[in-house]
């Protein structure tokens, strides 16, 4: 095979804006506007491999998994993504309401010591399980990453399962988050209709992800330098306002940790907190989606991953230690809120308020409504790529498999910002309700697929050891390695255990009605059963069967394979470093 066949097969950054090709003019190549017509027709090296029926597969064998791992190992999403790009979507790409809002009702429910220990312990995991994603994700840099994990490394029926599960957390994901900017608005008491805000952040987020995934790379980029340095800020300020620095002047120090108190509602309520602070690190798994359209996945992805470990540490423990010390857990104003994004019930807020400082709670209002833009524009990302990884398994309509010239898997787009319509809901009587239920939907979402990514890399590596592979042929090793996998795994079965507890007999159980319970219980857990409607019928129907480690594929989809010469090479050098420059490359 030639250089150019090549390129034409696996090499998908070329564009139609792209300098003319071989034998193409800039007269024969067209206008801009010809250009942009072009550019939404399907990529000509879209099937890279045949169409297989039914028919042609063994008897009682109804899923063809080696056509699915050779489809979204060749899939001609574009590779444009860059290491800065991966670097800051590691970095602040889940910093969200969940952070800047909801730790205020994570506060409120268990106190400034379970709000430390519960995100430290979530942070732990997470940790774990996005070293072992990024060691897959690095040698295996396909379509659908974790979703395809399942499939290949599980259990086809629970790869299936666990794709419906990502796309539809994040379908429900986007009208939510497109309303709570709406709601952002509303802190300076505006007097337009929230139909009116909704339409345009719908356009603005639908807008970027048109330009294809370098669009939604920048936008990322940007979203994601205007919440570090948010949260930086907060941390500098915080420090100050804690030490008597504030114009209202007065030492805090740790006195709300003796009054009101470290802990509020016992062991249920740290267990309510766990739950609650799961759901603020939801979208940390999209930088191992994106492995898929990343140019150099083996340079950069490990970079990306390992920023994991500052995010959780600086932005996510610092700057929570520092809202427990300046904000009380009795405060009314942090369980007083209407929505996920409503400014005055974030505690980030409050201590800025309480210090006396003008206009400043304004801009991290800005901030936050940055914050739920960059989610909806992740929304929408991880949705549409989840989606089109399944069609090109044959797990979805095929339809949705068709990716344009440019990249983008336009149908499975348009299915997402169709759905992100439902924002319009804010304007009617019944949004309260309707809401609740699309969050219950996504509430479980985030734990089983966190779960299913450990479970799919002990697996991994079994049968990576199985198959007579050594460790140092991987380009990228898990720093927690496969304990860490194991402990991400038995966490994410806690949490799940705990959902259920709180979800039964939540905090102030006896004073509810039965009905009351009821609904309770589903708007916790409903996730599960969904997940199940998907999996038991798919595995019945197709009578799939857990796969074993030796019959594993572990070659398809490998981007470099004939690399073990290059690993020796960096890790001789890396032999080399000093002290310092080895630790720095640890975390960094």
């Amino acid at each position: 095979m030639d250089k150019d066949c090549f390129k034409t097969k696996y090499d998908r950054s070329a564009s139609a804006d792209s300098p003319p090709a071989y034998g193409e003019s800039a007269e024969t190549r067209g206008s801009l506007p010809h250009r942009i017509i072009e550019s939404f027709k399907r990529d000509p090296n879209a099937h890279v491999t045949a169409h297989i029926s039914f028919a042609s597969l063994a008897p009682g064998q109804k899923f063809d998994l080696e056509n699915a791992v050779e489809k979204t190992a060749n899939s001609p999403l574009q590779r444009s993504l860059r290491g800065r790009h991966l670097q800051m979507i590691a970095i602040g790409g889940s910093i969200g309401t969940g952070l800047f809002v909801g730790s205020g009702k994570v506060l409120a429910t268990g106190g400034p010591a379970s709000l430390l220990i519960a995100y430290a312990l979530i942070g732990c995991m997470l940790y774990c399980t996005v070293h072992a994603l990024g060691e897959m994700a690095v040698i295996f840099p396909v379509a659908g990453s974790f979703a395809h994990f399942s499939t290949r490394f599980i259990d086809p029926a629970w790869g299936f399962a666990m794709g419906w599960n990502y796309a539809l957390q994040w379908l429900v994901i986007l009208p939510l988050e497109i309303v709570a900017a709406s709601i952002t608005v509303d802190y300076w008491e505006s007097t337009i209709s929230n139909a009116a805000w909704v339409a345009l952040f719908w356009s603005i987020i639908v807008s970027i992800n048109l330009f294809g995934v370098k669009g939604y790379g920048e936008a990322e980029f940007v979203f994601s330098f205007v919440k570090v340095i948010a949260v930086i800020g907060f941390i500098i300020l915080g420090i100050i306002l804690n030490c008597a620095g504030g114009p209202n002047g007065g030492y805090i120090g740790g006195n709300y940790w003796h009054d009101p108190g470290a802990f509020n509602n016992g062991f249920k309520g740290l267990c309510s907190v766990c739950v609650n602070a799961a759901f603020a690190f939801v979208g940390t798994e999209l930088v191992g989606l994106a492995a898929a359209e990343t140019a150099n996945p083996r340079k950069s992805l490990p970079t990306a991953v390992k920023q994991v470990f500052w995010r959780i540490t600086l932005f996510y423990i610092v700057s929570l230690t520092l809202v427990g010390l300046l904000v009380p857990y009795t405060d009314d104003r942090l369980i007083n809120s209407r929505f996920s994004a409503d400014a005055k019930a974030s505690p980030f807020v409050i201590s800025i308020k309480n210090a006396g400082i003008e206009v400043l709670d304004s801009v991290m209002n800005v901030v936050i409504m940055i914050a739920v833009i960059s989610v909806g524009n992740s929304a929408i990302y991880g949705s549409s790529r989840t989606l089109a990884a399944l069609a090109e398994q044959r797990q979805a309509p095929s339809f949705l498999a068709y990716i344009d010239r440019k990249g983008r898997p336009l149908w499975a787009i348009g299915i997402a910002s169709a759905l992100g319509l439902l924002g319009f809901l804010a304007a009617t009587d019944q949004q309260e309700n309707v809401f609740e239920w699309m969050i219950a939907i996504s509430g479980l979402s985030s734990i089983l697929t966190w779960g299913s990514i450990c479970l799919a890399h002990i697996r991994f590596r079994r049968a990576w050891k199985i198959q007579g592979h050594s460790l140092n042929e991987l380009a990228f090793r898990s720093q927690a390695g496969i304990i860490g996998s194991w402990v991400g795994f038995i966490f994410n079965v806690l949490l799940l255990i705990a959902q259920f507890w709180v979800g039964f007999a939540p905090i102030g159980y006896e004073d509810m009605t039965t009905i009351g319970l009821v609904c309770n219980f589903f708007s916790k857990y409903l996730a599960a059963p969904v997940v199940l409607l998907f999996y038991i019928p798919y595995k019945l129907w197709f009578r799939t069967k857990v796969l074993s480690c030796r019959d594993m594929d572990l070659r398809t989809g490998r981007r470099e394979l004939n690399i073990p010469y290059l690993i020796q090479e960096e890790r001789a050098m890396q032999a080399a470093w000093p002290a310092w420059k080895r630790l720095y490359k640890f975390f960094c």
